[in-house]
């Protein structure tokens, strides 16, 4: 019975080869080093909150320190076309893991924490993990469509980032308890050194040609991309699902003062969300083998609004311990599921630029969100809020039908089958 339960669960994974598992734990290890970056956002949102920011000012300073997530496509453009040391991701990612982790050393042992202070560093802290984030990114596109692995490759990545988002949930919860920034951004600043190792061991890139044929060609690839349809019917897509209004720093207010929930018990949540979230992207990995893309981003969508709604039942520990477990679980496969999209529309040659073009959107998408819900927050409350946010999640259904998914993934498919 247990060799056949081990032999079902090997017939699951879908790295069979050594090469998809040594790209496997490569993404992995840096997704985690990248979760990392937020262990410092509950004490920042406690201690701004007890200076007298509102849940919408504190949004906006979070806005303002992941600025760096929006224009993503430049770093994109930069490795693709600027090779640095003759490497197009490998150079990069070690000057970019340094910047990371210099700037949460700084904040950790040296600078005041004014707002100004906490405000540079951090968002310069963010400019070395975003771009990171992209170069980690072209690699997985660049080398998950030959395989067809775009989406296991994602799972593995979202599953290290939630692992890490546990111990910060707990350690970030213990920081915020008592208001200790320092600790928070000494511990935050270790772990884009691993993302420092990881690319001088295991980032295994060709030499990239600087002449002027290759140049001419990149440049032709990026000209027929942008005419292609598709990429920006994605990027509409994408855009408006994540700007519908969303809790970000407006929960945390509504956990402290109405709630009056501990900042360990909140750091806590989070853990535990997290820990299902890693639930949901193990899940992720075989459902994307197995069902049609375009029948999870559906399926997805109505997941999101039934659970958007299940945070007007979010009124005292026990429901808050199951809405944020549960939520954390399948909203670990909506994002997949959409992400998936991203990385199957993008077109070939200039991968890593589109894919950032998206996440851009997808990143901008988000903290217009997060701003839009702390002023609801602020102006209407708690309930309406969560209303709100279901009503324009259940508004992307008619949407859909424009995106043509099934022909974006018959074409990944397609290019996969022609590199096998």
């Amino acid at each position: 019975m247990a060799g056949s339960v081990l032999d079902g669960l090997l017939r699951l994974n879908p790295f069979k080869t050594p090469e998809a598992r040594r790209l496997a734990v490569l993404f992995g290890v840096v997704y985690f080093a990248q979760g990392m970056w937020s262990l410092p956002n509950q004490p920042i949102t406690i201690v701004l909150k007890e200076r007298g920011l509102s849940a919408a000012q504190v949004a906006t300073f979070f806005a303002i320190s992941t600025a760096p997530w929006l224009i993503k496509p430049v770093y994109g453009l930069l490795s693709d076309f600027v090779p640095l040391f003759r490497y197009r991701r490998k150079s990069y990612l070690l000057l970019t893991s340094s910047l990371a982790s210099g700037s949460g050393m700084a904040l950790g042992l040296v600078v005041p924490h004014t707002y100004w202070w906490l405000a540079v560093l951090f968002t310069s802290m963010g400019l070395g993990l975003a771009f990171t984030d992209v170069l980690t990114d072209a690699l997985m596109v660049e080398n998950g469509r030959p395989l067809g692995l775009t989406g296991s490759f994602q799972s593995v990545q979202w599953a290290s980032i939630y692992v890490a988002a546990m111990l910060v949930g707990v350690a970030g919860g213990a920081a915020a308890e008592r208001r200790n920034l320092h600790v928070a951004f000494l511990l935050a600043a270790c772990f884009p050194l691993i993302s420092f190792v990881m690319a001088a061991l295991f980032v295994r890139e060709k030499r990239a040609r600087t002449d002027r044929d290759a140049f001419l060609a990149r440049m032709a690839a990026i000209r027929e991309a942008v005419r292609e349809r598709h990429v920006w019917v994605v990027a509409g897509f994408i855009l408006f699902w994540t700007f519908s209004p969303s809790f970000g720093p407006a929960l945390l207010y509504y956990q402290t003062d109405h709630l009056k929930f501990g900042q360990q018990f909140i750091g806590n949540l989070t853990a535990l969300g997290s820990l299902a979230a890693v639930g949901g992207a193990l899940i992720y990995a075989p459902l994307s083998r197995k069902y049609p893309l375009n029948s999870l981003i559906v399926a997805s969508i109505g997941i999101a609004v039934t659970g958007t709604l299940a945070y007007l039942l979010y009124r005292d520990p026990v429901s808050a311990i199951v809405i944020d477990t549960v939520f954390g679980c399948v909203g670990m496969i909506t994002q997949l599921a959409f992400l998936d999209l991203a990385a199957k529309s993008c077109p070939r040659r200039v991968e890593g630029s589109f894919f950032a073009l998206l996440m851009s959107v997808y990143n901008g998408g988000t903290q217009g969100a997060q701003i839009t819900g702390g002023y609801l927050y602020d102006w209407l409350g708690y309930t309406p809020l969560v209303l709100i946010s279901a009503s324009f999640t259940a508004l992307a259904w008619f949407l859909v039908p424009l995106v043509r998914i099934d022909r974006i993934e018959g074409k990944a498919r397609r290019e996969a089958d022609g590199n096998s």
